[in-house]
């Protein structure tokens, strides 16, 4: 629901702005496309390491807090024997009466003066250890650090090259669409370091399987959002540059709910410098890095033939590609939650747990895959109406229908093979499969859009799918990487 929670926010502000013009929602799926594109690039390889660094290192830790515990209840254990075998040897030694008195002799001071043994120290040490500890994971902490340092070179780089970026994906200095669309970017870009913050912290948060804090700041920020939209977009007469605006505030919003939240679970200063995990995060963030090109570059490609195609058909693909998006993100959820529990268990050494998450997030997803592609169906035929009152969009609209519904099961199925990989660490593979499917859908993308056009551009991507989707069967199937007790 957390992941859902944005996209669906995106697709009210696509409703929003398709009363505006199919001009103005072209330019806005433009500048989606560059944002997204760009976002990914920077965030996602950073979010998946989180989630599983943070999900080993979370488990390793409660692992040693429980052996310590043991090793402390067998010292209590020991110490009560031998005070036994003590007192055992002197009941031999007939020293009873002894001891009596002494006993006596105790409990007469014990009564004379009862606060005796009860000090200031003590009540305050049991207050301390009523207060819930701060977790000590440092891989939250360098998430972060990655996170700002990252959203400031991405707002930098949206400014400065809006232009030339803009043109790269079609829209020429000619075009209506360049105005609304350069303005929508450039502010757009101001919410790009409250973007990425928050996503790691997400991540951080998924690591602890704690979904329930992203949901409740996700939902916040984007009824922010939506409350904005019509106020900044129509009442103050703002346009595109409205939605944007809207867009940014409800982001920052989620980025504050986040950190408070964060603050009061974690110790967010590390001791020192080397307690940062920089060269696992370098590491394993360049890997992920190239297998996020090669996943968005394609999607971006599509988008920007799309655009090449005019405003209308431009106008039908940013709706229909939204929607494709929006409920493919459903079963990334599953993903998340499969990755976190799968890190978990390969961190314990327990691969039959690690098998049975895989299996049940995979039997979940498709189910989710087939109910999706009944819901997306039924709802993008019958309801494009929502999203513009144009008769030539929907007519379009009505064209992608059997592609965005009908590619749910796989898209399924692909998004939570890339939830399993990651959370059995197997990065390096997930990246070079991506480049694998990337290299054959971007020439399907060329060859079926010069003969097909929008039909194509959408045949070409339910490829990409398709070939993630065997990407990912491959690896568990084979038993091959970290599966390789599947074999056994």
């Amino acid at each position: 629901m957390a992941l859902a929670a944005d996209p669906i926010a995106s697709l009210i502000d696509t409703a929003f702005i398709g009363r505006i013009g199919p001009v103005e929602i072209a330019a806005v799926g433009v500048s989606i496309a560059i944002f997204n594109q760009v976002s990914k690039v920077a965030i996602f390889p950073l979010v998946s390491i989180t989630t599983s660094f943070v999900a080993e290192e979370e488990t390793i830790e409660r692992m040693n807090t429980e052996a310590i515990k043991v090793q402390n209840e067998e010292k209590e254990t020991t110490k009560e024997l031998t005070q036994d075998d003590v007192k055992l040897e002197n009941l031999e030694n007939g020293s009873t009466v002894k001891d009596e008195k002494k006993d006596s002799a105790s409990d007469d001071s014990f009564k004379a003066s009862p606060c005796k043994h009860t000090t200031a120290a003590d009540i305050n040490s049991n207050k301390s250890n009523l207060k819930p500890q701060k977790r000590n994971i440092p891989s939250a902490s360098t998430a972060l650090l990655f996170g700002a340092v990252l959203g400031i070179l991405e707002t930098l780089l949206l400014v400065l090259l809006a232009q030339p970026l803009l043109s790269l994906m079609g829209v020429k200095s000619g075009s209506p669409m360049l105005l609304p669309a350069h303005k929508y970017l450039t502010l757009r870009a101001l919410g790009a370091p409250a973007v990425l913050l928050s996503l790691a912290m997400q991540g951080v948060f998924r690591g602890f399987k704690d979904t329930k804090t992203p949901l409740y700041a996700t939902v916040a920020g984007d009824l922010t959002n939506i409350i904005l939209d019509p106020i900044l977009i129509f009442t103050c007469k703002l346009g595109v540059s409205g939605a944007a605006i809207a867009h940014v505030l409800s982001q920052y919003l989620i980025s504050l709910i986040l950190l408070v939240k964060l603050m009061q679970q974690v110790e967010l200063l590390p001791p020192s410098v080397k307690a940062l995990q920089f060269s696992r995060f370098l590491k394993n963030g360049f890997l992920l890095l190239f297998k996020v090109i090669a996943a968005t570059i394609c999607v971006t490609l599509a988008a920007s033939l799309a655009a090449r195609l005019g405003a209308t058909p431009m106008a039908a693909f940013q709706i229909c590609l939204q929607v494709w998006l929006t409920s493919s993100l459903l079963a990334d959820g599953l993903a998340v939650a499969g990755q976190a529990i799968i890190a978990s268990a390969f961190a314990e050494k327990n691969y039959e747990k690690a098998t049975a998450a895989a299996a049940r997030v995979l039997q979940m997803g498709f189910v989710m895959g087939m109910g999706l592609a009944l819901l997306v169906g039924l709802g993008l035929q019958f309801g494009s109406g929502v999203f513009t009152k144009d008769i030539n969009v929907k007519h379009i609209i009505t064209i992608g229908v059997p592609f965005v519904a009908g590619t749910q099961p796989i898209n399924s199925i692909a998004f939570v093979y890339d939830g399993i990989n990651f959370g059995a660490s197997d990065f390096a593979y997930s990246a070079y499969s991506m480049i694998l499917v990337a290299i054959g859908s971007i020439g399907s993308l060329f060859v079926l859009y010069k003969s097909g056009g929008f039909v194509g551009i959408w045949v070409a991507l339910s490829i990409f799918m398709g070939l993630r989707a065997i990407a990912g069967i491959w690896r568990m199937g084979t038993g091959t990487g970290p599966w390789y007790f599947l074999r056994k």
